[in-house]
Order: structure tokens, then C-alpha cells, then sequence
């Protein structure tokens, strides 16, 4: 996508009028330049062009909007493609400030596209996958949760996927992506992934970025093979199955933890519905945060009952505790593990385990230290030894010493003990890879995003959800879209990119805004249209009314009728002309009931 603030230089170094000026023949008037307008037919001039604040308006239809909308509306060109024509003009480089990845980042998401539409074409293809779809039954896994997941199949041959990119030209593209690789010996590729149940790895916004493949039917190679990390995909920050889950995490403020893709899977299937699982062994600050965006307060780990389960509780201890969480932890029984377990027992046996999960602490001391102040002394320096790990990913503060001092409980020690024991080889936390330092004098840090209005949100979330409502919006309120931001994934969402991919490129204020709205419009295609209009009519009033204020207070100096200056006359003119719009669109924009109020109200 284009960068915003490259947008935004042009719309300041357009000229308005010259440009408006070669298709329409404006005079001046006053401040500002008028014409008849050039999308309707009229007599009277009633279009306007106002340099000082880079916008058009007709009084007679309504149509405003900037460079950008003008370009649109008058040659018939999308969005994006005119913001490129009048950088062209300009001289623009929408390039200069990219990203230097961004390309190669498209061009991953096209091939990473490509590749899962060719896994789940071979998974349902009646003989190529009948061993792939043998093997997903015996998983317990219907057809249905299947399809909803997305999994595919990775045939025996060594170039299936090879050869689809050939013949799209995307080869390099493909290699980018870790789908296929260079030839040790002579030319050419051949597949990653062979004789391989193929699961997607998906962005919380639902588009594939990775996979995980499980050998089938095959003896070489690893059980499990994941993609490699990209420009696309990080692992650190990603959990298998957020978009499936998200809207239960949300609604239970809690999430349920697992190892496995296939223990997500056979959980979402008995109707456990907020479970997650890790893409890698370490859980990272970076998964704390796409829970925390999930509004997830809560973490329960569903992990096996043997010792690599408790194992696990250890490595991900250090991380929960650094970061502040809200821990517990449901152990399974001996030889389960949570897709089989969810397959016997049911949701009702899962919610029941996982209602009596125990505090994260009250598990970890008790599996170090079973018998606690008891026991010997060289269990609890063992024990303690264990716990050096864990202390040493805390931060020193409020947690870290509340840790120790829950330590020495457990053990019967003196808090000063315990702290000097554990502190005196426990290393100090190390930033992670890749992490930028706090502060750089050479490079100051990104000014913050202005979050984009409400209604706005409510506007571009409806089209998202429905695209047809666009044409609804008789009076073009998407050319009175002030954030930028929200315009992009208007544009993007609306060229053919669709809703997911319009998401996944914005920014994360405006995908913060537009999933906000999308939970709380309608799912039902009569209520979200009701709601659509309700609110294409309080922007289109607002904007009204905004323009009648200034209005106001540019006339409200007038000395008397008979010394009006011509740009008072216009203004008085545009004033009248406004409210009759205004009665025009509370009139053609009425709800449907009107004791109904659209659930989207924002304050």
C-alpha cells in the first residue's frame, strides 16, 4: 500500500485549481473559484473550488471532496491508481520512504496465496487426497473443520507447487515465500513441502502467511516442517489459530493455550473456541501482545500430563510472569493430550478441566517442590537451581520481588535468602533479537497515528462486511472521509483485495477502529443496510452542519443588508442551498423505525 504520508504530499503540492481548472472552466470569486458543476447538469454555477483548505463542493449535488476524490470521480479512476497519476505529475516518488521490504513482502502474500489454494484444491481432489483426508478423519477431524481451517495436502511428486509457479511467472516469488527451493545440482526448484497434511498459518485478520506440514504416508523428513520466518511472518508474534478465536477470546476475556495445531483444531471442534497454540516452543513478548489486542486478561495453559507437559509450565512460566499475566494451568490426564482428550470427553469435560486449572505459581512451586517446606534440603537447592530460569526472564520491580517473597513461603526460607540465592546467578533480562533500542539520537522515534473518528469507522467496517452497500451511498459519503488511513482500506478492500487483506495492510489504529466497528454492526444483511444509511445520514449531517457553522461565523460580522460584499452574497446563497441538502438527506436517509437506535453509536 502507499504510504500515508506520501499521500498526503501530494494533496498539499497538488494545485487544486490548475488541476480542476483543465477540465472545468472556474472564475473567480472571491477566495475561492466556481464553475457550473462538471457532475451534474445546471444552469446556475453552484460548484466550488476553495484553494486555501485543497477541497471542492457543489452545493447542487453534493459532490467535495480533494485532488485525490476529483481525479476519481471526473476520469472514473480508483483510488489508488489516481493518487499514482498525480504523483506522476508531481514528481512525486511514492517509492522514496517505502519500505525497501514492502515489495518483497507483497510478493510473498501473492505466492503464500497461491500456495494455499493449491494444498486445499489437492486435499479434496477425490484420489490425490484420499490419503491426506484418511489421515484427518483418524484425527477426528470433520470435513467441515477441515474446510474452516483451511488444510491442505503437499503431494508425493517433488515440483507440483514448482510447476504452478512456473506457469505464473512467480518462481522467485515462491522462493522468497521458503515454498520452494534451488536445485543443489543443475537448474531449476522443487517443492518444500512433500507427502505433507498441509495446515495454514493465518494472521489474526485471516489471511494465510505460513504453513505447518505433518507427514503423511511417507518415511523422510521431519513429523513436523514449518515455513521459515519472512517478511511476512514472524513466529514469535504469531499464534495458530487467533483468527478463529479472536471474537470467543474477546467475548470469555480468556484464552486457552496449547502446544499443537491439531490440539487447537480438535478443541475448536467440540466448541472450545479460544484456544490457541504456539507456533515454536517459547511463548514471547510478542504473543502477549496479539492476546492482549485479543483482550485476552486471562491465560489458561492446556498442556499434557507427562513430564514434557510439565517441562513446558517451566518454559513458559519466565515469559507469563515478565509480562504481568493472569496465569493458570490445567494439566491433562496421563496419555491425553487435548485433541484426544476434547474427542472423549467433550466440551463440557474441557470446560470443567479447565475451570479447576490452578494459579500458574501454586503449580510451579508444587511441581518443583512437592513437599514444600518439608522437604530436604537438597530438593530445595535442586528446585531452587530449576527456578534461576524462570527468575532470570522477570524484570526487577513489583513482580520480581513478589516472586521471591512467594518463593520463600514455599520453601520455609527467609525472603533475603531466597532473593540472594536466586540473584546471584541469575542473569539479567537481554532484549530480543531484532528489537530496536529505546531511544536513538540519530533517529527520531515515529510520530504516534491519530486514531480515525467512529462513524467513520462504522462507515468503512459496513462496506467491509457487505461491499453492494456502496451502492447505497447516494450521496457519496465516502468522498467525506477525513482519515487518510480509513481511505486506503476503503480503497484496497474495494479494488478486489477484499476485507481480510484490507485489514492485515492497515495500520494497527485503523485496525484497532475498523475491528471495533465490525463487532459491533450487524451480521444480518436488513440491519447492517439500516445501519449503513443511519450512518452515511449523521456524517453527511455533521459535514453540513460543520460548514453552517462556519458559515456562521464568516457572515455574523455583516453590518446590515445593504452592504453585503459578493463572498458574504455566496455564502448566504451556500447557507440556504445547505439546509435544504440537509432536509433532503434526513428525509432520503430516515431509519426505518423510528424508535430504533443504531447500535453503533459513538459518543
Amino acid at each position: 500500500m502507499i504510504p500515508e504520508h506520501k499521500i498526503q504530499e501530494v494533496l498539499e503540492r497538488v494545485d487544486l485549481v490548475g488541476l480542476i481548472s483543465r477540465h472545468v472552466d472556474l472564475k473567480k470569486a472571491g477566495r475561492e473559484w466556481k464553475a457550473c458543476c462538471p457532475f451534474h447538469q445546471e444552469k446556475t454555477p453552484s460548484f466550488y473550488v476553495v484553494p486555501e483548505k485543497r477541497f471542492y463542493f457543489c452545493h447542487g449535488c453534493r459532490a467535495s471532496g480533494d485532488a485525490v476524490s476529483f481525479v476519481q470521480r471526473y476520469l472514473g479512476k480508483t483510488f489508488l491508481d489516481a493518487v499514482r497519476d498525480l504523483a506522476r505529475e508531481l514528481g512525486v516518488d511514492l517509492e522514496a520512504e517505502q519500505d525497501p521490504s514492502m515489495r518483497e513482502r507483497q510478493q510473498i502474500k501473492e505466492a503464500t496465496d497461491q500456495a494455499a489454494e493449491h494444498f486445499r484444491a489437492m486435499l479434496w481432489q477425490e484420489d490425490e487426497g484420499r490419503a491426506a483426508r484418511a489421515y484427518v478423519a483418524s484425527r477426528g477431524v470433520s470435513e467441515e473443520t477441515a474446510m474452516a481451517f483451511g488444510l491442505g495436502w503437499a503431494p508425493h511428486e517433488w515440483a507440483s507447487l514448482t510447476e504452478r509457479f512456473q506457469k505464473l511467472g512467480m518462481l522467485e516469488w515462491a522462493a522468497k515465500a521458503g515454498l520452494v527451493l534451488k536445485r543443489n545440482s543443475g537448474d531449476g526448484y522443487y517443492d518444500f513441502f512433500r507427502s505433507r497434511l498441509m495446515v495454514p498459518i493465518r494472521a489474526p485478520e485471516g489471511r494465510p502467511i505460513a504453513f505447518g506440514g505433518r507427514l503423511v504416508g511417507a518415511d523422510e523428513g521431519p513429523k513436523y516442517l514449518n515455513s521459515r520466518e519472512s517478511r511476512l511472518y514472524n513466529k514469535s508474534e504469531t499464534l495458530f489459530g487467533m483468527d478463529q478465536s479472536r471474537d470467543e477470546i474477546r467475548k470469555r476475556k480468556a484464552a486457552v493455550l496449547v502446544e499443537g495445531y491439531f490440539d487447537a483444531i480438535g478443541l475448536h471442534q467440540v466448541g472450545v473456541r479460544h484456544a490457541v497454540a504456539l507456533c515454536s516452543t517459547n511463548l514471547t513478548a510478542g504473543h502477549m501482545q496479539v492476546l492482549k489486542r485479543a483482550e485476552a486478561r486471562e491465560l489458561i495453559l492446556l498442556l499434557d500430563g507427562d513430564s514434557a507437559g510439565l517441562a513446558a509450565v517451566e518454559r513458559l512460566a519466565g515469559p507469563l510472569l515478565a509480562a504481568g499475566a493472569t496465569a493458570r494451568v490445567a494439566l491433562l490426564p496421563q496419555g491425553d493430550d487435548p485433541d484426544t482428550f476434547a474427542r472423549r470427553v467433550g466440551q463440557e469435560g474441557v470446560e470443567r478441566l479447565l475451570e479447576g486449572a490452578h494459579p500458574l505459581t501454586t503449580h510451579l512451586f508444587a511441581s518443583l517442590l512437592p513437599e514444600g517446606k518439608a522437604a530436604s534440603f537438597e530438593e530445595k537447592m535442586a528446585a531452587l537451581e530449576r527456578l534461576k530460569p524462570v527468575v532470570g526472564q522477570v524484570p526487577a520491580g513489583l513482580v520480581r520481588a513478589t516472586l521471591f517473597g512467594a518463593v520463600a513461603e514455599h520453601f520455609g526460607w527467609r525472603p533475603a535468602d531466597v532473593e540472594a540465592a536466586l540473584r546471584s546467578k541469575v542473569p539479567l533480562p537481554k532484549p530480543a533479537a531484532g528489537d530496536a533500542p529505546a531511544s536513538s539520537p540519530n533517529r527520531p522515534p515515529p510520530p504516534l497515528e491519530k486514531p480515525p473518528p467512529a462513524l467513520e469507522c462504522f462507515y468503512v467496517g459496513a462496506v467491509l462486511k457487505e461491499p453492494r452497500l456502496m451502492a447505497r451511498d447516494t450521496f457519496r459519503v465516502c468522498d467525506e472521509l477525513s482519515h487518510m488511513g480509513l481511505r486506503m482500506a476503503l480503497a484496497h478492500a474495494t479494488s478486489g483485495h477484499g476485507a481480510k487483506d484490507a485489514l492485515f495492510e492497515s495500520s494497527e489504529a485503523v485496525k484497532r477502529g475498523l475491528e471495533s466497528a465490525l463487532r459491533q454492526l450487524p451480521s444480518d444483511s436488513a440491519p447492517l443496510e439500516a445501519a449503513f444509511l443511519s450512518i452515511c445520514r449523521e456524517i453527511m449531517v455533521r459535514r453540513i452542519d460543520e460548514r453552517l457553522v462556519y458559515i456562521k461565523r464568516a457572515t455574523e460580522q455583516t453590518p446590515g443588508a445593504f452592504d453585503l460584499t459578493e463572498e458574504t452574497r455566496q455564502l448566504l446563497a451556500e447557507r440556504v442551498e445547505l439546509l435544504a441538502l440537509k432536509k433532503r438527506v434526513l428525509e432520503e436517509l430516515k431509519p426505518a423505525s423510528s424508535g430504533t437506535k443504531a447500535p453503533m453509536q459513538p459518543v
